[in-house]
Order: C-alpha cells, then sequence, then structure tokens
C-alpha cells in the first residue's frame, strides 16, 4: 500500500552523520554521529520520569585518525547522551582499533574487537559506513594515480568490490582493462 493513501505518525528519528577530513598535519580523519529521538514522551529504562519529545536517547560521536594507507593512528568515541549512565564506559574499547587498516575485513574484525560486552552497538553501527566514507573521501586522490604501476594492488582492490565494478562490466573494461574477466572469471 502507498504511503500516499495513509497518514503516518512519526515515532522514532535517528540520524547517522559521516564526514571525512584531510588534516594539516598530513592523516585523515573521519568522524561518525548517530543521534536517536524520538516525537513523543517516553521513560528510559531505569529513569525515574519520562524524556520530554526530541530529548536526545542517543548521541554518540566516532572519531578515526588515519593515514593515506588507511591505517588507524587513533581513535575514539564521544557518547554525549545514552540510555544508562555506564554507556560512555564502552567508549574505551576504541583503542583496539589503532593499528588496524580499513580494507578487507574490516567490518568482521570491528565486530570481533568491539562486539556484544566489549563496547557499544551503536559504535559498532557507525564504523561500517564510516570505513566507506574513507573509501569515499580518498577516492579523489587514488584515482589521481590509478595509471601508476605502483597502484597495482589498488586496482585489484576495486575489480569485483561492487556491482559497478564487476569484472566483466564496463567499468572495470574501460577503465582497467587487463583486469577484466568474463563471468566465469577467464581473463579477456
Amino acid at each position: 500500500m502507498s504511503t500516499d493513501a495513509v497518514t503516518r505518525e512519526e515515532l522514532h528519528r535517528r540520524d547517522v552523520e559521516m564526514r571525512f577530513y584531510r588534516r594539516s598535519d598530513g592523516l585523515f580523519e573521519v568522524e561518525g554521529r548517530l543521534v536517536d529521538t524520538k516525537t513523543h514522551p517516553f521513560r528510559r529504562l531505569l529513569a525515574e520520569e519520562d524524556a520530554p519529545p526530541g530529548h536526545h536517547l542517543h548521541d554518540i560521536t566516532v572519531r578515526l585518525v588515519l593515514d593515506a594507507e588507511l591505517q588507524v593512528h587513533a581513535a575514539d568515541a564521544r557518547m554525549s547522551a545514552t540510555p544508562f549512565k555506564i554507556c560512555p564506559g564502552a567508549a574505551a574499547a576504541m583503542q583496539r582499533l589503532v593499528g588496524l587498516s580499513i580494507g578487507t575485513g574490516w567490518n568482521k574484525r570491528v565486530r570481533e574487537l568491539l562486539g556484544g560486552v566489549a563496547s557499544c552497538t551503536h559504535i559498532v553501527e557507525l564504523l561500517g559506513p564510516m570505513a566507506t566514507t574513507v573509501l569515499q573521501g580518498i577516492a579523489p586522490l587514488r584515482i589521481v594515480s590509478t595509471d601508476d604501476p605502483e597502484e597495482d594492488a589498488q586496482r585489484r582492490f576495486r575489480v569485483d568490490s561492487c556491482y559497478a565494478f564487476a569484472a566483466d562490466r564496463e567499468v572495470v573494461v574501460r577503465l582497467l582493462p587487463r583486469l577484466q574477466r568474463d563471468k566465469a572469471g577467464t581473463p579477456i
């Protein structure tokens, strides 16, 4: 049924914002923020009174500092609003990410290091889209060097990384013809 045919009442809103920066020290920084709000009064678990409409249930900002090879140099989280007073303690686990590199296996490794009781579910949720934000943010810098023989690993990383970059599709055929393959995986 089309939503045009019915009325709707917004009950919950989640805003997720991602930003990527080049720093003056030669490093890069990605910041992700998650904010949850309700449009009506609600009582948090263990709370003694209702929170008013628009009050933040979660307001969590996660920051990673990376080099051009996407290795994490610093990681932290600020938890300005949380449902429980104990939640900000989860931010300390962010230090486990220092030394890791964003790339294949990133999300799996994040879940291994920060999943479950090790940290905060919402921090873990932010780190996936933060990684893709880094890749989008740094892409223009890497595209410039696509023809550089030293960048072969970067070219191979792109092939079969998404629908458009399938080894048998036009994008690879036109941009990376040496790496194109047919559907069976045979070089063309």
